[in-house]
């Protein structure tokens, strides 16, 4: 035992002596392994420091109060809930009993303990005055000054309001308003002028745009002057912050009994000491019980984790490996003479060795350490980016050491090839500097063919004959190190064209051959990174194509869109004109849509007094299918899976719309002629109907087929509509009816199923409201004309839906960039490490050519060919092996795909078109850039910072 130690511990001095001498190598080895430690710790720092405790939680939930109280809106009839007061379900079981659910709103107060003091907390939404016109806001009125409410809203700059014509504002709102605390805003549509006293933040929600009031000092009057203008007002949400009369708060018994009122409850008891499940009546019925990771979930997070953990040690140790390589070789006299003052081969083992373990623990503490440092002093930049304040700066010591663990065990790894090599050379060898007879193995090779083999067999088994990615993902992992196991072979064979080389290059390609212990390592190291960037590339490019093939266009290409559908449209004027001020349009139509009800409705009704429409399909025209059954039950349901297929594909009642478009109210729009030109509806006859006062419907079944017209109900009463339909009895509402022109064919009409001219609806007796406005442009927009645009819209304060059709824009073209420059990246410093690594072991050869007349330039064009050597065989060898990994996920999705298709052919809802083929593509442009650009640009930096002359060194003394 003492003898292992004291050998370990000389072992490690002279490992650090070495390091310490080799400032350079010891650096770039050092940083390859602590980079990765520094991410990974700060990831996990920064994740346990945002978890939150329920403590925490509640904290920024209830502030000082024992529970939240809030209304359920079931008409105060008995509950069941979970502890924490989010799932819940009325203690019947209305879907049993044919009844309707339970609506109508409670009365929390009367539930409430007497004696207890109470926080009321009411949500609502406002169009609040900026320094740059409306912002849609977020009203909460909380008397946030009060000790209960302390921790819910932290306060950063003057007080809460004390006045009810004072607000406070979150720093986000003030962000974006341009506002400062002491500016006036007020509300559209609101003649009272607030205030800004303070400002806060939501712990949880720092990038909320809020104002908070007192109680009833904003929403109420707010509410009555918009509704005075004809805009419904906004929808209130109430809650109530109770702090119990005793000590303890409420019970899971007491939670229960208030749930029999109707009334949700959030206990801080409860939730920091919750009962066993058995003691809760809602997990005890069927399809309640709380959500549960699953343990495959888990395990292949796990696998995922570990096969990336794993990845990146083999990447750091085949880049790592050739360093500690050429630092042994460059030491071997010192080994030799260890050697023959009587060590033994694992003496010269433990020294190269102990120089992993020493760059190891060296990376695993500076990663660390710059790991805490970061996360503490970036916090506030790290929190911003969440969204949310850290509960705390969380350590955990095991964890950090688990991490630093893995940089330990990456130096070793790295360091166990040449520390074997080392330790099989003679000490006459050593002493002498003589290299001897190298000999590849031969096990290897024979190793690498057999993992390639297996792990080519199990990804394709497992994306043809089953659904398991890990398995596709666990045998192209084996190919891929069946490759890297292949890789001297493979150079040497790469050796074999060097006959046809000028002469640097069959110099440079010669001496990667001839040092295959630090070229293979390297070659694997690019190969590595190519094939995985390879694999992401072909598999994304695959998606792009099938993206393409599956793409819908909105509008015809170049078409904007601009719809309002917020009060009654009363800022379409202002888009209109601001889309035709920034946008290079060629013409505008203008859209209109029915209104009905009072006037400031928004789209689709919502809101006391607003209703809505519908076109009337004719029984006879309606697909059995869809037609309503006498007793509630699912129509289609009556028809076997062979006769839903016949239905679909043969009956023109049951066939939908071709495409998709902008979603419209009703899919009708009220529209001049002028729209079929930008809608692409080229048919003469349509045109003439408009101009003739008819509806034009692109969609078959609206029309009558006897008398040729088209019904449109107007809806008055909302919910006697729905209970109408519900109770399938006569509906109620105006029907009013349009002579109409079916156009012929199934034109692509983009979501608009028909158009009627404002003189015809005018004649007819509608009222309708600006929607916005249609538009053709002579080219697409540039990027500053959108967000100038975006800009002016964002001063109106409205919801408008923008729509420009651009045609597809792959989404992965970004990602295929990133991952072309990291690969590149990758190859080049790996090149760049193999090529440094063969200048520093190759010195002498380099001399002897000096010395035989070779001019300066030699030096530097043979380091260029060098690096363009190692970069090109990974390059290529990594393009070749990460093809496999995404045709087989590629495979994989198709079998399911096609597997999913059969089952809706089998149950009669498929068939309208054949089995789907998934695209699998090569990104030609990606590979050119790595085989053509990367080895040249890689060999053109080698021999640019290469200088053309070395440095005199000393005779060895031997």
């Amino acid at each position: 035992m003492t003898t292992w130690f004291h050998s370990w511990r000389a072992a490690v001095r002279i490992a650090r002596r070495d390091a310490w001498r080799s400032k350079g190598r010891s650096f770039l080895v050092l940083a390859m392994i602590a980079l990765p430690i520094l991410g990974v710790s700060a990831f996990q720092l920064t994740m346990r420091s945002s978890e939150l405790t329920p403590a925490q939680q509640l904290e920024r939930s209830l502030g000082a109060a024992d529970a939240e109280f809030r209304d359920a809106q079931v008409g105060g009839v008995p509950l069941l809930q979970d502890p924490k007061g989010d799932q819940f379900t009325p203690v019947e079981d209305f879907s049993k009993s044919n009844k309707p659910w339970p609506d109508g709103p409670t009365d929390v107060r009367k539930v409430i303990p007497a004696g207890a003091t109470v926080l009321t907390d009411t949500h609502g939404g406002a169009k609040l005055t900026t320094a740059h016109g409306l912002l849609q806001t977020q009203v909460r009125e909380l008397q946030a000054a009060d000790p209960i409410a302390r921790g819910i809203m932290t306060l950063t700059e003057g007080r809460f309001p004390e006045k009810n014509d004072e607000l406070a504002a979150t720093t986000a709102f003030l962000k974006n308003s341009g506002l400062t605390v002491g500016s006036t805003l007020t509300a559209r549509g609101f003649d009272r002028e607030y205030r800004i006293t303070g400002a806060y933040e939501l712990p949880s929600e720092l990038k909320t745009e809020q104002v908070n009031a007192l109680p009833g000092a904003f929403l109420a009057p707010y509410g009555a002057a918009v509704e005075k203008a004809g805009i419904p007002a906004p929808e209130l949400t109430t809650t109530y912050l109770v702090k119990a009369a005793r000590a303890g708060g409420f019970t899971w018994n007491t939670v229960q009994e208030i749930n029999k009122k109707g009334v949700l409850v959030t206990s801080r008891a409860v939730v920091l000491d919750p009962p066993a499940d058995s003691e809760i009546p809602l997990y005890q019925r069927e399809g309640s019980r709380p959500y549960e990771r699953s343990a495959a979930g888990d395990a292949a997070a796990l696998a995922a984790v570990g096969t990336i953990v794993g990845l990146a040690m083999l990447e750091i140790c085949l880049l790592a490996g050739p360093a500690f390589a050429v630092g042994a070789r460059r030491s071997r006299r010192q080994l030799g003479l260890v050697g023959a003052n009587g060590g033994d081969r694992r003496h010269i083992r433990a020294i190269v060795l102990s120089g992993g373990l020493v760059i190891g623990a060296a990376a695993a503490l500076v990663g660390t350490v710059l790991a805490l440092l970061l996360t503490f002093v970036l916090r506030p930049l790290l929190e911003e980016y969440m969204g949310q304040r850290f509960g705390g700066f969380t350590i955990r010591p095991l964890e950090l050491l688990g991490i630093a663990g893995l940089a330990v065990l990456t130096g070793l790894l790295s360091a166990i090839v040449p520390a074997v090599t080392a330790s099989r050379q003679t000490v006459l060898a050593s002493l002498t500097g003589r290299r001897g007879v190298r000999r590849s193995s031969r096990v290897l090779p024979v190793l690498g063919l057999i993992a390639v083999a297996l792990g080519a067999v199990i990804a394709l088994y497992g994306s043809v004959f089953t659904d398991q990615v890990l398995m596709v993902a666990g045998g192209s992992a084996i190919a891929e190190l069946g490759v890297v196991a292949l890789t001297p072979a493979l150079v040497g064979l790469f050796g074999r064209g060097g006959r046809w080389l000028p002469l640097s290059p069959r110099l440079a390609l010669r001496d990667a051959v001839r040092n295959r212990g630090r070229t293979a390592p390297a070659v694997a190291a690019v190969l590595a990174a190519v094939a995985g960037t390879v694999a992401v590339s072909t598999y994304a490019a695959s998606r792009d194509a099938q993206g393409l093939n599956e793409y819908q266009p909105k509008l015809p290409y170049g078409a904007v869109a601009a719809i309002v559908t917020e009060e009654g449209g009363r800022d379409a004027p202002a888009v209109r004109d601001a889309v035709q001020r920034f946008f290079p349009v060629d013409s505008r139509v203008d859209v209109s849509r029915i209104s009905v009800g009072k006037p400031g409705c928004d789209s689709w009704g919502g809101g006391q007094g607003c209703g809505r429409f519908e076109i009337v399909t004719p029984p006879a025209n309606e697909c059995p299918l869809w037609a309503p059954t006498k007793d509630g039950s699912d129509p289609s349901e009556r028809f076997t899976p062979a006769e839903r297929t016949k239905l679909r594909t043969e009956d023109w009642r049951c066939r939908g719309m071709e495409g998709e478009g902008v979603y419209v109210e009703g899919n009708m729009l009220i529209a001049d002629a002028p729209i079929l030109k930008v809608l692409g509806i080229t048919d003469p006859g349509a045109a003439k109907a408009l101009a003739e006062g008819k509806l034009v419907s692109f969609s078959a079944p609206q029309v009558d087929r006897k008398t040729h017209t088209v019904g449109i109900r107007l809806i008055t009463d909302v919910e006697a509509y729905d209970k109408a339909a519900q109770d399938n009895k006569p509906l109620p509402g105006e029907v009013k009816s349009f002579p109409a022109y079916q156009v012929p064919g199934s034109p692509r009409s983009y979501g608009v199923q028909s158009i009627l001219t404002p003189a015809a609806a005018k004649a007819a007796g509608l009222t309708t409201a600006p929607m916005g406005a249609y538009f053709t442009t002579d080219r697409l927009p540039s990027t500053e004309q959108r967000q100038r645009l975006d800009g002016e819209i964002a001063k109106l304060g409205s919801q408008v839906e923008l729509t420009l059709e651009e045609g597809y824009v792959s989404k992965n073209s970004l990602v295929l960039l990133a991952l072309t420059v990291f690969a590149g990246l990758v190859t080049i410093g790996a090149a760049g490490i193999a090529t440094g690594l063969a200048q520093a072991d190759a010195e002498a050869d380099l001399k002897t050519l000096s010395a035989v007349g070779a001019p300066p330039r030699v030096r530097r064009t043979l380091s260029g060919f060098q690096c363009g050597v190692v970069a090109a065989m990974g390059v290529v060898l990594g393009s070749a092996a990460g093809v496999l990994p995404a045709v087989a996920l590629r495979l994989t999705e198709e079998r399911e795909a096609v597997r999913f298709y059969e089952q809706s052919v089998a149950e009669g809802w498929g068939g309208t078109e054949g089995p789907p083929v998934l695209p699998i593509v090569v990104p030609w442009e990606t590979l050119a850039a790595l085989l053509v650009a990367v080895p040249l640009g890689a060999a053109l930096l080698a021999a640019l910072v290469t200088r053309s002359r070395g440095a005199l060194a000393r005779r060895a003394a031997h």
